[in-house]
């Protein structure tokens, strides 16, 4: 007789088959157009996730996508976003050129995103994998809270009493993004 075994979710590898998804686009976009977003500031990257966080949020709200992409792709998006933005802010200030060469601008999304799903695989064994119990409309509703906080840093000179930076706010939306890119896929 056979036992029913409950097969524990493999979350590190749906992370980083996600991750795989947004990394190959990232660099396909970079050889089409280059390092072109490095001319971007911190606030326009932080608009740029808003845009696509909003965007999802009127489809689930209204039931309607007359555009048709695939929504899918503004989380895709949201992830890439923000890993520019951890880049540009490590640059800033630095030497580094507007246009990376492609193989440098590469090793820099990798370090981000992996340093992402580290805090993520840690934050999921402290809080025992509940964003599997999440809507994924309440994970949108969390990264525009997140983008509000970022916003509201920025309104004040990257300045704050007690809250993280901004860098945590982007490090979040990764995460949840890629959350919400497993749940979509499992649906």
């Amino acid at each position: 007789m056979t036992k029913n075994v409950i097969e524990k979710p493999d979350t590190r590898s749906e992370m980083e088959r996600e991750a795989a998804v947004c990394r190959e686009l990232f660099e396909k976009k970079t050889r089409d157009y280059g390092t072109s977003w490095r001319v971007l500031r911190l606030p326009s990257l932080t608009d740029q996730i808003f845009i696509k966080a909003s965007r999802i949020r009127s489809v689930q709200e209204t039931g309607e996508n007359k555009v048709g992409d695939d929504v899918r792709g503004e989380f895709v998006a949201m992830v890439n976003y923000a890993v520019m933005a951890l880049v540009q802010q490590q640059l800033e200030g630095s030497d580094e050129p507007l246009e990376l060469p492609l193989e440098r601008t590469i090793e820099l999304y990798d370090k981000h995103l992996n340093r992402t799903i580290e805090l993520m695989m840690d934050k999921n064994h402290d809080y025992g994998e509940a964003w599997r119990q999440m809507r994924v409309s309440s994970m949108v509703d969390l990264i525009l809270m997140k983008l509000m906080r970022i916003k509201q840093i920025e309104d004040n000179d990257g300045k704050t009493l007690v809250s993280e930076g901004v860098e945590g706010g982007y490090m979040d939306i990764i995460n949840y993004s890629l959350f919400c890119l497993i749940r979509l896929s499992e649906e």
